[in-house]
């Protein structure tokens, strides 16, 4: 499965701090639970990627 694979897996997504400083993605769905733990300047490389992917995602939809 890639990137552009369609699923009807549902998810819950949680993002928050921890009470150690790091900050959590939490992911479950499909009977599986995924905590992942990042530093903080990690999150914020993570939310920059995330940001210039829905900034792609919206030169995309114009495109069409």
């Amino acid at each position: 499965m890639g990137i552009n694979s369609e699923t009807d897996i549902e998810a819950n997504l949680q993002i928050g701090p921890t009470s150690e400083g790091m900050v959590r993605i939490y992911v479950e769905g499909g009977g599986a639970e995924i905590p992942m733990d990042f530093d903080p300047d990690e999150a914020e490389e993570i939310a920059e990627e995330i940001r210039a992917a829905a900034a792609r995602a919206r030169g995309a939809t114009k495109r069409r």
